[in-house]
């Protein structure tokens, strides 16, 4: 395997030097799109989100900071995203209002009925079976709850797709796909949007 497949493939789990590299370029490579992505959270003051996926952790910190009276837990099965998560988001994590975690999506082990928003930022596309992973975002959902996919790819763009071919376990899904999922695994109303001039798509999920 070459050195880039290596680097690009720390996408699905940063580990070791690659994976630091990888992960300390996912905070500002897509801050835009997901600032974009957070824009369509509906307005309220939920107590508690979940954020999977957590990459670099700077998303965490900004639903933090944008939902002052919420805390947040936030879960990624890589031990590198985990550190650097931890690292970011150091003073909220002393503060009481975030713990970063290692976690597997597919088996969340969380309460159910606990959470009030739960958001993905380009992540399921390593998840091991959609249904099956929104099934346990579903779960740990409060009732009303909403969970948000903000994805770089409408799984119709060629650059992803080309990525799909060289990173091991990656699936683009379209708009239609992740929505016949969400409503597989339970959630009865799912609304989504297409960023005007780029493959950046937002899918929004109800309990």
């Amino acid at each position: 395997m070459g050195l880039y497949k290596k680097f690009v493939c720390q996408t699905r789990k940063p580990e070791g030097a690659l994976g630091k590299m990888m992960v300390n370029g996912m905070n500002s490579g897509h801050a835009k799109m997901a600032d974009w992505g957070i824009s369509h959270l509906p307005k309220s003051e939920p107590s508690k989100i979940l954020e999977l996926g957590c990459g670099g952790g700077r998303n965490a910190g900004e639903l933090a900071n944008r939902f002052p009276s919420a805390r947040v837990t936030a879960i990624d099965y890589s031990e590198v995203s985990v550190a650097k998560s931890k690292e970011y988001n150091k003073d909220l994590i002393a503060s009481g209002r975030m713990s970063v975690k290692q976690g597997d999506v597919s088996d969340l082990r969380l309460p159910v009925d606990t959470y009030d928003i739960a958001t993905a930022f380009e992540t399921i596309y390593f998840w091991p079976g959609l249904e099956k992973c929104f099934t346990e975002v579903y779960r740990v959902l409060k009732p009303g709850g909403v969970f948000m996919i903000v994805n770089e790819s409408d799984g119709m763009d060629d650059t992803s797709l080309k990525f799909e071919k060289i990173i091991d376990g990656m699936k683009c899904y379209t708009i239609e796909q992740i929505g016949a999922a969400l409503k597989a695994a339970g959630f009865s109303e799912v609304t989504s949007d297409h960023y005007d001039g780029k493959p950046w798509i937002t899918v929004i999920a109800v309990k």
